[in-house]
């Protein structure tokens, strides 16, 4: 940030491109490691931006502040990153440029988050972003590209295809030593033991050694939170009896999803409802079906309506998945299986959900 200052008060519009456009690192994880740092390099490409000449040998520099703007805001429901995206990327194709293709793909990537239920569109992303960067050498794209098709596939309980890109992934990561790489793929493993039938206690046991291996990796976007929310999906996945949710533990972003249950398992049945009923929309990312599913758990356990018809039309687009596998890191099992279990709920309350997942009001049956 400070080389982005320095080029800023140069006044050479150019320069500050230039200079933005070299945090061009491709990047997986749909939560920033450094929330001001993304704030302040969208604020100086948007700056840069506006004051960049719009003649046609700009067009790459522009592209590249564009799809700055779309990886740094990754996450969030502002209309601006979606726009960032597609721009940068119809400006890539028709400049015909593959590394500004493959970093372009990348904001894409990270703005492919409007909904549940897309894993589909990202495992395109995917597969493009591993055939182009294999064809013109971009290695650290084609990893990117083999990690993206990892989480798609696991989130359309596809583990056999996942695992080759796992291997892949690995394979380019030893040759050209990208050690963070593993990290992930370790998570996806742990990931594959739970969600195919393996017992807790084995899944518990991939998921210690895999947030053993995050620690001090530098990704605090990715590692704050994630074992305890890893080990509370574990065992709303296997409909343990209860949750174990300690908040005395650094739950990270995801504390105000698992306080509704930690307070329903003391019995604080009130101020669990109170808590659910103040939880925003999940974040738009890679986690967003999952922190639905952990709402839902809550409005289970509670009887509440409101919540239930909300989480209902959230995840019917995504009933063919994983719940959370999109993520390559953790699963509640299948959203099918939440839908159900939602909806049975919302009969007994004399409540339903339609087709669209717009709520309705069962009438009482006439005498």
């Amino acid at each position: 940030m400070a080389a982005v200052d320095a080029a800023e008060e140069s006044g050479d519009a150019e320069l500050t491109a230039r200079v933005i456009g070299a945090f061009d690192v491709p990047a997986i994880w749909t939560r920033v490691d450094d929330p001001d740092l993304a704030e302040r390099l969208v604020a100086a490409a948007e700056r840069t931006l506006a004051t960049l000449p719009q003649a046609p040998a700009y067009d790459a520099a522009r592209c590249r502040l564009l799809a700055t703007i779309a990886l740094e805001m990754r996450g969030t429901r502002s209309s601006r990153g979606p726009e960032a995206a597609r721009e940068a990327e119809e400006t890539a194709r028709r400049l015909d440029d593959p590394a500004l293709l493959a970093f372009a793909l990348n904001g894409t990537f990270m703005q492919s988050f409007d909904r549940a239920g897309l894993a589909p569109r990202r495992d395109e992303i995917g597969a493009e972003l591993v055939t182009l960067s294999a064809r013109h050498g971009l290695t650290t794209f084609e990893v990117l590209g083999h990690l993206i098709r990892l989480q798609a596939r696991s989130a359309l309980a596809d583990f056999a295809t996942a695992d080759e890109h796992a291997a892949a992934a690995d394979r380019l990561a030893e040759r050209h030593e990208l050690p963070l790489v593993g990290v992930f793929t370790e998570w996806y493993g742990a990931l594959r033991t739970a969600a195919t039938g393996q017992r807790r206690a084995e899944a518990e046991a991939a998921y210690r050694a895999a947030a053993a291996r995050l620690d001090g990796a530098g990704m605090p976007g990715l590692e704050r939170g994630l074992l305890p929310l890893a080990s509370l999906c574990l065992r709303l996945a296997h409909r343990a009896p209860t949750t174990g949710v300690d908040l005395r533990a650094d739950w990270g972003p995801y504390r105000p999803w698992a306080e509704p249950l930690a307070l329903l398992e003391t019995g604080r049945r009130t101020e669990a409802g109170t808590a659910l009923r103040a939880l925003p929309e999940p974040p738009r990312d890679l986690l967003y079906e999952a922190l639905s599913c952990l709402e839902a758990a809550a409005a289970l356990r509670l009887g509440d309506p409101l919540v239930l018809k909300r989480t209902h039309a959230r995840l019917l687009p995504a009933a063919a998945e994983l719940a959370g596998a999109g993520s390559g890191l953790i699963s509640l099992g299948p959203v099918k299986q939440w839908l159900a279990e939602i909806a049975t709920r919302l009969g007994s309350l004399g409540a339903a959900a339609d087709d669209g997942g717009a709520p309705r009001r069962l009438r009482p049956p006439s005498r």
